[in-house]
């Protein structure tokens, strides 16, 4: 049975801890979510993780995508001593100067041969979002640069990085959250922008990536298209990236838990999935929630269980690699070695 097969959940959920439970598996049985999330809840040692996405696939009894958020820096749920430990994206950029696309590149193919390692197949990466003086904190050195041209470029690295390792990357946060002075686990932001700046900004290099099989939303309101609803809920944004963007892959919502987005979680759920996005992602792993959750999103309709299909087609074994060798060539680039 394929992963878009007509019964899946319009949903990805993450589990409460690192053992799947017996409840827990009982539930994703009969929700048969389209793929699962990893939190640093879940991870203790690479055995113990392989086991639980083993675990994942056997509940829903298909060979479902398992993400993770293994951007570096602050957001990095798979850490030392088991796993390599990375700058945050935007130091990396800067101090790799010219060779930036390259060691971001580097980079991400050693990530993806870590994930794949312990089945984890999905990485919520590039961040395509452009850093500005006024972007908040919480977001700032994940990105990749301030300006379009530079951000399309690295974050294209990154994404060949995942692929050529086997690993689906989800591009990330559409249709742009550079401009946000807030932090959507908190708050929601609003963007003032008139349209023809956002196009030729933010959007840019989304459009640049539209070819990527999934991408994940942003939390803020863009005024210019909907002052009344966030991205992740307007009808009029969703329209716009599946349109100007040009964006038809599997478009997820950021986390549903987030305090950026109002009312209950079945609520916000429904409004997404109404709104045109394909799946509703919850990660907290708790089980009432994702009942909720699982009820209001439904299953995915023709159209995204299409985009579905067509993102799972881009998975494929990882090329042979030497780790060893892209880690000397990425410590050379860290270090200002120039080119050859």
């Amino acid at each position: 049975m394929s992963a878009a097969d007509t019964g899946t959940g319009a949903t990805i959920f993450g589990c409460a801890g690192p053992v799947l439970g017996r409840d827990e598996a009982a539930f994703f049985r009969d929700a048969d979510p389209f793929g699962f999330i990893l939190f640093a809840r879940n991870v203790e040692n690479p055995d113990q993780v392989l086991r639980l996405t083993s675990d994942l696939r056997a509940a829903v009894g298909r060979d479902a995508p398992i993400l993770v958020d293994q951007e570096g820096g602050r957001v990095q749920r798979l850490r030392a001593p088991h796993w390599r430990e990375w700058l945050p994206p935007l130091d990396q950029v800067e101090r790799s100067g010219l060779r930036a696309a390259e060691g971001m590149a580097i980079r991400s193919r050693i990530i993806a041969a870590e994930l794949r390692a312990v089945g984890i197949d999905a990485n919520c990466a590039p961040c395509a979002d452009i850093a500005s003086p006024v972007t908040h904190p919480f977001l700032r050195n994940r990105c990749y640069g301030s300006d379009a041209e530079t951000v399309t470029q690295v974050a294209r690295a990154v994404a060949e990085g995942h692929l050529a390792g086997g690993v689906l990357p989800v591009v990330k946060h559409m249709p742009g959250h550079g401009r946000s002075t807030a932090d959507t686990h908190h708050n929601l932001p609003t963007v003032t922008e008139d349209a023809a700046t956002l196009s030729a900004t933010d959007f840019a290099p989304f459009r640049a990536l539209n070819d990527l099989p999934m991408a994940m939303t942003s939390h803020i309101v863009f005024a210019a298209f909907d002052p009344d609803h966030p991205a992740t809920q307007s009808p009029e944004v969703i329209r716009m990236i599946r349109r100007e963007i040009g964006f038809d892959g599997l478009l997820m919502t950021d986390d549903l838990n987030m305090q950026a987005l109002a009312g209950t979680l079945a609520e916000r759920a429904a409004l997404a999935i109404a709104a045109g996005c394909d799946i509703a992602l919850h990660c907290k792993g708790d089980l009432a929630e994702m009942q909720a959750v699982a009820n209001a999103a439904g299953h995915m309709g023709p159209e995204a269980s299409r985009r579905a299909a067509r993102a799972l087609s881009r998975r494929r074994d990882p090329d042979a690699v030497d780790i060893p060798a892209l880690e000397a060539k990425l410590a050379a680039i860290l270090q200002g070695a120039p080119y050859g």
